[in-house]
């Protein structure tokens, strides 16, 4: 794309607050969380629900949002799913029952999702492709800043204003950030859509790529990874509670260190694709080098869940298992944004779609499904046996990158995606 590089930095700064934002209100809410069961007289598990059912709305974003988009531009779709996501912040804020919560929670991510599903597509409009990595790391730095900024400032909040307060600062950073984005010009280029149309008319048809071994693997690797992730948000206050007796306010500065682990993990991802972009053209066969910064991440979440599980304990620093949080956030990005540009690479556009959103609908599913059940887990397992299986299983499943390594090539070989899908061209630049 021939425009400026302010302009490109516009862009995704736009595209970038949008999705900060919407994080941001999704995980707010736990600052909340243990007032929520005498606010509405429900359980506590009906509480956690409250902050999981946004992911189930987030669910159908990948869906339905790129065909939207396809048809009508970023642009709109930004500006009528970011709109209606602040109305539902504001009867949010206003709820008087635990139906009204549940229910505009769920249309929050419902109509925040698309624009979490689109800073995808709008990186990839404005910055070429050999920095698919680097605009990933950025992608994946929004929504975990977002998510971590929740509790982070969610607690303050809360403690000094009460709950309503949390939409209140939600709609603050929204308006912020629609004004901010207001002079956001259209990225997508039509002639995408009229190049698929053509070949939709000649009779070609795109199969859907869920059931490719590629795609299998990877989604049942990110959907642990973001079980794990989502989880941290109700797990890490109520052990930081039991175990050291932090408030709300000492528990959501806890998650500074995921803003740490997803730096660390921008930087690193970022600095492997420097040094292998130094070495060789990317091509064909250089497409599983999109897999090594996962390698290193892998190990990275594994171990951290055994640091967290071993080091939970009152005879230790609490700085020793909320480091082990920072490691696995960091070793789960790089996995993410290595599988996700991977997927990019390893498809032509006629599989990208569907291999996309298999994995981005696999994985918000469990991310929505394992929360509800960690507090058990933890009342019945213990934290040390908590982690320890979700290390055990994330062990597992460490060797995953390298059989995507070794294997990956003869998988892509007998796909239906052969050389007659790579032929249909994608174009992206737009004038």
């Amino acid at each position: 794309m021939s425009w400026s590089i302010l302009k490109k930095v516009y862009v995704s700064a736009c595209s970038f607050f949008f999705v900060f934002v919407i994080m941001y209100g999704t995980t707010t809410y736990t600052a909340a969380i243990s007032a929520i069961p005498e606010a509405f007289g429900v359980s506590q598990r009906v509480a956690v629900l409250g902050f999981t059912v946004p992911f189930f709305g987030v669910f159908f974003a990948p869906i339905y949002t790129p065909h939207l988009s396809e048809r009508h531009g970023r642009r709109p779709i930004y500006f009528t799913s970011f709109p209606l996501f602040c109305l539902c912040v504001i009867v949010i804020g206003l709820a008087t029952n635990i139906s009204t919560l549940l229910a505009f929670r769920f249309l929050a991510g419902l109509f925040g999702g698309p624009c979490v599903v689109l800073i995808e597509g709008t990186f990839a409009d404005v910055w070429p492709a050999n920095k698919t990595v680097t605009y990933y790391s950025f992608l994946t730095l929004a929504s975990y800043l977002g998510a971590a900024a929740g509790p982070i400032i969610g607690g303050f909040v809360f403690a000094a204003k009460g709950p309503a307060w949390l939409s209140w600062v939600t709609l603050i950073f929204a308006t912020a950030a629609l004004a901010f984005g207001s002079f956001m010009p259209e990225t997508y280029s039509r002639e995408i859509l009229r190049t698929r149309i053509r070949y939709t008319k000649s009779g070609i048809r795109l199969p859907c790529a869920q059931s490719e071994p590629l795609v299998i693997v990877i989604s049942l690797y990110l959907g642990l990874n973001f079980a794990v992730v989502f989880q941290w948000f109700i797990s890490v206050p109520a052990a930081l509670g039991a175990t050291y007796g932090f408030g709300v306010r000492q528990s959501g500065l806890a998650f500074v260190s995921a803003i740490v682990g997803v730096i660390l993990a921008l930087l690193t991802s970022s600095l492997i694709e420097a040094l292998l972009s130094s070495r060789a053209k990317r091509n064909m066969e250089d497409i599983e080098k999109r897999l090594v910064p996962a390698m290193f991440g892998a190990f990275l979440v594994a171990g951290s869940l055994f640091w967290v599980a071993f080091t939970a304990t009152p005879s230790i620093h609490y700085l020793a298992p909320i480091s082990g949080t920072a490691v696995y956030v960091w070793g789960n990005a790089m996995v993410l944004i290595s599988f996700i540009s991977y997927l990019f690479d390893a498809y032509p556009p006629a599989g990208t779609l569907s291999a996309l959103t298999t994995a981005a609908c696999f994985r918000l599913v469990c991310a929505g499904i394992v929360p509800v059940f960690i507090l058990d887990m933890l009342t019945n397992l213990g934290g040390a046996w908590t982690f320890s299986l979700f290390g055990i299983i994330s062990g597992v499943m460490t060797p995953f990158p390298f059989v995507l390594y070794w294997f990956g090539p003869h998988w892509r070989s007998k796909s239906r995606y052969g050389a007659r899908w790579t032929a249909i061209p994608e174009v992206h630049t737009m004038e």
